[in-house]
């Protein structure tokens, strides 16, 4: 049992950054609740290929892009435009410590089921809205998705191979980042209110926005602005702030290499046979390596050329340079270290037999977290649900 056990959430969310944030917390031990619109459910059960097998024979399942962000949670179908679902949500709200939404602002206070509403039947509870672009402000009532706040954001404008390269433009992120980090947020926002309501038995609202989080995201580029003045550009693989950090080519592949220090710098040197370098005045410290990078780069590269990459990377290792080999996403599945921390978990599954899933990275050395369910069919536990609050399923 999570360290969470004694919590149950009420999940009203969909897609990418409400789910994530609920499914942190199942993974923690809560009780998720999923409700979810009855016949289709989450909008990402349909965004695939691929599937897993349907019910029936022939019959298509739940997308892998649904299973990444709901496990452990129990799902309910009702359709909150009725009041018969309006009145379950509110006799389970009562009954809950969380509730999550990602709702168009507005839209939830229509059915009585915004925190103002719910607040009244359950006075300490933490409600937390996620909106693309929060509660307030000229954008409160437009809808957003992960690719164009990435956009809108200013991430875009940093990521992505520079000006006059090859293959030069803005890139989003391949993964979608702002919602996994708007998720992220949300759980440590929900944990903070429940370790203060510890305290002061006081419930809380919190309204949390993707392009807000976005903005928060920029981290060095956007304090590397507000310091300088300078827009920061992209800059492909070289990291802004620190030197020598890039892709290089090697005699057989690519190295990630990620020179951090001084220290790092000079045993780097040596690896390369060419310890002078450490030495020259333009590269000797991390400010001038950065401000020298055009003549740095090129007499790396081209000494990098000369093996091959593992031969480098074991040579970087054992002086310890931290560097990398490109993986992908099978060959990471496939790494010694991943498969050592047990990141894919096998769990059983009601029409699939058994789904393969990306564990939970958090390590408890006294709360074990273990999946104790699977991403939940469409409705699966409606009865089981409203038998437990005393309601008789129509």
């Amino acid at each position: 049992m999570g360290p969470l056990a004694h919590i149950r959430v009420l999940d009203l969310s969909r897609v990418l950054a409400g789910p994530w944030s609920g499914q942190m917390l199942a993974d923690l031990g809560a009780d998720v609740i999923k409700v979810e619109k009855p016949g289709s459910g989450d909008d990402t059960r349909s965004w695939g290929p691929p599937f897993l097998k349907g019910r029936n024979e022939g019959e298509r399942g739940d997308a892998a892009y649904y299973l990444t962000a709901n496990r452990g949670k129990r799902s309910i179908a009702i359709d909150l435009a009725s009041n018969e679902g309006q009145a379950i949500v509110r006799e389970l709200a009562r009954r809950s410590d969380i509730v999550i939404e990602n709702f168009k602002a507005g839209t939830l206070a229509r059915y009585g089921l915004d925190y103002a509403s719910l607040k009244k039947v359950n006075d300490n509870l933490i409600y937390c809205s996620i909106t693309g672009f929060g509660q307030d402000g000229p954008r409160r009532d437009q809808a957003a998705y992960d690719f164009m706040i990435q956009a809108m954001g200013g991430l875009m404008s940093v990521t992505g191979e520079r000006d006059g390269m090859p293959g030069a433009g803005p890139q989003k992120v391949g993964v979608p980042i702002v919602d996994i980090l708007t998720g992220m947020y949300a759980s440590v926002a929900m944990l903070a209110a429940l370790a203060r309501r510890n305290e002061t038995g006081e419930g809380e609202y919190i309204d949390l926005a993707m392009l807000d989080v976005t903005g928060a995201m920029m981290c060095n580029q956007g304090g590397n602005y507000l310091i300088s003045g300078k827009p920061p550009v992209r800059t492909g693989n070289k990291h802004p702030n620190i030197q020598p950090q890039d892709v290089f080519a090697c005699a057989d592949g690519f190295l990630v290499l990620v020179v951090g220090n001084d220290g790092q710098y000079e045993k780097f040197c040596k690896v390369l046979g060419r310890p002078e370098l450490a030495k020259d005045e333009r590269f000797a410290t991390n400010s001038a390596r950065v401000k020298n990078q055009d003549a740095l780069l090129p007499i790396v590269c081209e000494i990098l050329k000369t093996r091959g990459m593992q031969e480098w990377a074991d040579q970087l290792d054992a002086a310890g340079v931290p560097c990398g080999p490109i993986n992908s996403i099978p060959q990471m599945f496939e790494e010694p270290q991943v498969k050592h921390r047990g990141t894919v978990q096998t769990v059983p599954h009601p029409t699939n037999g058994s789904v393969r899933l990306i564990a939970n990275p958090i390590k408890f050395s006294n709360a074990k977290l273990e999946l104790q369910r699977h991403p939940p069919l469409l409705g699966e536990h409606t009865e089981e649900v409203l038998r437990e609050i005393g309601w008789t399923a129509n």
